[in-house]
């Protein structure tokens, strides 16, 4: 599959082989190997070999060992590394990767259920982190997070990376300023015209290679299927969060910036099935969320099979203010006026075009911070990541009771008790939810 303006295009951050990237330095910078930083990748067939690919260019890291439960991954992945000269040590197990001292620090790109576990372990093992977003499959999960990184103080990093590309500091700072006069309305959403219907596959046996057993993990035990595999597991409520914790952790992450926002008073719903009915995913290809924060409301809107969103774009924020909206996406970011009797009550700005490429500059932000300590330099600390999928697990959490909920925030738990039995995900399989 490929994603419209999925990372502006995954093939092209794969195909960079040098080391040494001329966007960050301004001449080759060499590091000797025993002051590199010793990866270690676990889960790295999609979005993980694209991570790991911008870490290596990098001179500050290198790779030393991988780790997926798929072993034809796994000796593929391998085999490209050593086609560069890298030579690493290969596990099926993660928990033998961690074990392994010459790993000082992992990358996780598993599934979104397996992010808690993992993270929380290599805390506890003593391994900073880069883990892919988003950084919990549960608002409980997400709590865990943030403990373990405050009890084993590691630098953990989300992969969140628009937050290091320069052109949505600038429209977050220019919302800041005041502008655009009082903003009541703030609007995100996700059109992937590309997702085509998930074809119905019976339940098989696992392909040769997989070990199925730990891709489960803590996850509900059920018969093998394609469908819930590598890259569609999106699309399961054991696995993952659908388009809402997908891409809405990326888009709402920038609505609650700069709405400089903490978490609402309550939220409502409404979506399902409509483009592909008889699809072979759960999760809803269609959703509305309404977020009440007390002085303005955030819409989350998402679907797939159309293109053509909000403002023509099929991904973006628009903050909606008294004297004109400022629409950022994945490109660029401009201001539209707010015209009454024929006249701006404001200046338009222009489209300011993106500059930078974002997954380079927020691994390099990671290596950078792994080596000063200076953790209030992270662009996306699982503190913030740990927010921002909290609110979008809310979004979910409206959908599935089917009715509006309110959020106590001094008990940190819903009014609604069906609500907070989705609280945390359950854990199966003799594994546990993380607790600190």
């Amino acid at each position: 599959m490929k994603r419209r303006h999925f990372l502006q295009s995954t093939s092209a951050y794969m195909a960079g082989a040098a080391l040494i990237p001329t966007s960050l330095y301004s001449s080759p910078k060499k590091v000797a190997p025993s002051d590199k930083i010793r990866i270690g990748a676990i889960g790295i067939h999609g979005m993980g070999w694209a991570d790991l690919t911008n870490l290596l260019k990098h001179p500050e890291a290198t790779c030393v060992a991988l780790c997926d439960v798929d072993n034809n991954v796994l000796n593929q992945r391998a085999d490209e590394l050593k086609q560069k000269n890298i030579k690493v040590k290969i596990y099926s197990d993660y928990r033998k990767l961690l074990d392994d001292p010459d790993v000082d620090a992992v990358l996780i790109a598993t599934p979104d259920h397996w992010h808690c576990k993992i993270m929380t372990d290599a805390c506890m093992a003593g391994k900073d982190v880069y883990c892919e977003k988003p950084v919990g499959n549960s608002i409980a999960e997400c709590a865990a997070m943030v403990a373990a990184q405050k009890k084993y103080n590691r630098v953990v990093q989300v992969g969140q990376w628009q937050r290091s590309n320069k052109h949505y500091a600038d429209a977050m700072q220019f919302v800041h300023s005041g502008q655009l006069g009082n903003v009541r309305l703030v609007k995100a959403w996700a059109y992937q015209g590309w997702m085509k219907p998930v074809p119905v596959f019976p339940d098989s046996a696992p392909p040769a290679g997989v070990d199925y057993d730990l891709w489960l993990g803590p996850a509900e035990k059920r018969p093998f299927n394609p469908n819930r595999f590598h890259f569609n597991f999106r699309w399961y409520w054991d696995y993952a969060g659908g388009l809402m914790t997908d891409w809405g952790v990326h888009m709402i992450d920038y609505a609650l910036q700069g709405s400089n926002a903490n978490v609402p008073k309550s939220i409502m719903a409404s979506g399902g099935k409509f483009a592909y009915p008889d699809d072979a995913e759960q999760t809803p290809d269609t959703l509305v969320a309404v977020y009440d924060f007390g002085s303005f409301n955030m819409l989350w809107e998402h679907a797939t099979g159309i293109n053509d969103g909000p403002y023509q774009r099929d991904h973006g924020v628009a903050f909606i203010g008294n004297n004109g909206t400022l629409v950022v996406d994945r490109g660029g970011w401009e201001v539209i006026p707010e015209v009454i009797d024929g006249k701006n009550k404001m200046e338009a700005v222009p489209r300011q075009q993106r500059v930078d490429d974002g997954l380079l500059l927020h691994t390099g932000n990671f290596l950078e911070v792994v080596k000063s300590r200076k953790m209030e330099d992270l662009k996306c600390p699982v503190q913030d990541a740990a927010h921002v999928a909290t609110v979008c697990d809310m979004g979910n959490i409206a959908f599935r009771t089917g009715r509006k909920i309110f959020w106590d925030e001094t008990k940190m738990r819903f009014t609604d008790n069906d609500a907070n039995e989705l609280l945390a995900a359950k854990y199966h399989n003799g594994y546990v939810l993380p607790k600190f």
